[in-house]
């Protein structure tokens, strides 16, 4: 697969470390439509090599930054096999390895807060309250917002549905959601639309 279609998605000075890290792998990068449960995922597909799959992002060094998570799932099954956990420490230390490789790709401002990040690399691009506070963009909905600092018996609405928080926990929010009876687990950096 050619490799020049990314340049429209990455920071220019992305591109001679993607060309790096992928020269002579077996790959197919698709871009999709925005999934709610992931920005991106990585599969080794038997007899047609790798397949990495990113949400159209407008943010050059957000796409970049998922990118590279998707890359290092690649390296780690490329170099310890397929038997690693997926997020585990093989994964990080790829992670680790290629963030801080090409931490100069990055706007001078995010550059600190991706070694931060590299440091101890999260499975979960929203498990990171201040990646989630950086990439922040205006396009979403001006009525929502994080559910971070909410305390409990505050409603809000999340999908369409009402929910209230019970507990708050060191990181998570345990919320009941008032149409159904059940209770769920929300993150922090969650957007939500706060009612009262």
């Amino acid at each position: 697969m050619s490799l020049e279609p990314l340049q429209e998605y990455v920071p220019e000075s992305a591109m001679p470390y993607v060309r790096k890290w992928l020269t002579g792998i077996p790959i197919h990068i698709k871009i999709t439509r925005n999934r709610r449960s992931k920005l991106g995922d990585y599969s080794k597909r038997p007899g047609k090599g790798h397949q990495i799959t990113v949400n159209f992002i407008r943010n050059k060094d957000l796409f970049f930054f998922i990118l590279t998570h998707e890359l290092a799932h690649l390296f780690a099954f490329k170099h310890f096999g397929p038997e690693i956990a997926p997020h585990g420490a093989e994964w990080k230390s790829q992670f680790r390895n290629l963030l801080l490789e090409s931490i100069e790709v990055y706007e001078e401002p995010l550059r600190p807060v991706i070694v931060r990040h590299a440091r101890s690399p999260k499975a979960n691009f929203t498990a990171s309250p201040e990646l989630v506070k950086y990439f922040h963009t205006e396009e979403e909905d001006d009525c929502t917002e994080f559910l971070d600092g909410s305390q409990p018996a505050e409603r809000f609405i999340y999908q369409k549905q009402t929910y209230i928080i019970e507990q708050k926990l060191k990181k998570n929010y345990i919320c009941l959601n008032l149409e159904t009876g059940k209770k769920y687990i929300f993150k922090a950096m969650a957007r939500v639309e706060k009612t009262g």
